[in-house]
């Protein structure tokens, strides 16, 4: 099987893909004032078969890992069967979601039987006052009950991701830790980024990874090996938990060393960079079935552009502005 492998040596096995940018949550760190439509112009999301064909086109180059993100991705009213496009690919191993719980509840099962294999919850916070002044929704039971039913419906590990900010969470690590202790969840903090507009936010809140690490260290958490397909995160073990704990620290040095990842966003334009501006057209590619070879090349191209480290440290997280285009 072809694969893709960019100038660098660094090997491509896991595609992010953004079905929407719409999102029904005003996260402080994210959209503070809301979605607003009508960024896109005329532009409309990838329909259920561009889905698909890209989908097909990736894993004929040897992705192995997809995972759904918006915006909130759970607001298509065709999320089931988007799931279940994927999965027709069986180089697929690995199908998740990045989802802030909303819909868990009612849909997981369902997303379960169509071949969802893996879940992302974003939950800033254990308190629900703190949850809802952090999201702008009072949803925290709702979204704990979501939890409790992604295990009913036979998901064996649940990952939890935790935008770490300076003076809001960043106290409540033992919390965290204690929540974990006995449930299968993997703990994942990821580290406060400048996107858009959000500097003033940024020099307030931001704190480093580094912080909670040395914490874990002298507690006796020990790290993990990482698979090809994983993604950023440094992940953690102890031997007293059931749960684990993942840090995502794009600032750390050599973050980029081990990229394995390639973006598509929501309008079918392929990002070699999870923080890139520009992107590769793709979509004038996805109108039938018979253009699959040239997308693949068009692809396969595209990846020879591909830089050797984001530029984050000079403040440009180019498009991103949701955090969860990195809690992979």
């Amino acid at each position: 099987m072809p694969q893709l492998i960019d100038a660098f040596a660094r090997k491509f096995y896991y595609l992010r893909l953004s079905i929407t940018d719409v999102c029904n949550f005003r996260c402080t760190y994210c959209l503070p004032d809301g979605y607003k439509p009508g960024a896109l112009g005329n532009k409309s999301f990838l329909s259920l078969d561009e889905i698909r064909r890209i989908s097909r086109a990736f894993a004929s180059l040897g992705t192995e890992k997809v995972r759904l993100t918006g915006g909130e991705p759970t607001l298509r009213r065709d999320f089931t069967d988007i799931i279940a496009a994927v999965r027709e690919n069986p180089e697929i191993r690995t199908l998740a979601v990045t989802t802030n719980g909303y819909r868990l509840a009612r849909d997981v099962a369902a997303w379960r039987d169509a071949g969802l294999t893996a879940i992302n919850v974003s939950v800033d916070s254990l308190d629900a006052r703190q949850f809802y002044a952090i999201t702008g929704e009072d949803k925290f039971t709702q979204v704990m009950a979501g939890i409790d039913a992604a295990f009913e419906a036979g998901f064996e590990k649940i990952k939890v991701n935790t935008v770490l900010m300076r003076g809001v969470n960043d106290t409540s690590l033992n919390s965290f830790l204690n929540w974990i202790k006995h449930r299968p969840i993997q703990m994942r903090f990821i580290e406060l980024m400048q996107t858009g507009e959000g500097g003033g936010l940024f020099q307030r809140h931001h704190v480093s990874g580094e912080v909670i690490r040395e914490q874990l260290l002298r507690q006796g958490w020990q790290l993990q090996a990482r698979a090809r397909s994983d993604g950023p995160a440094q992940v953690f073990s102890h031997p007293d938990y059931l749960g684990e704990v993942g840090l995502i620290m794009p600032y750390e040095k050599d973050f980029c060393a081990s990229c394995n990842r390639l973006r598509v966003s929501a309008i079918g334009n392929l990002h070699l960079c999870l923080f890139g501006e520009s992107g590769i057209p793709l979509r004038d590619l996805l109108a039938d079935d018979g253009q699959l070879d040239d997308l693949q090349m068009r692809i396969q191209g595209g990846l020879r552009g591909k830089r050797e480290t984001h530029f984050l440290h000079q403040g440009d997280s180019g498009i991103t502005q949701n955090l969860s285009f990195i809690g992979g």
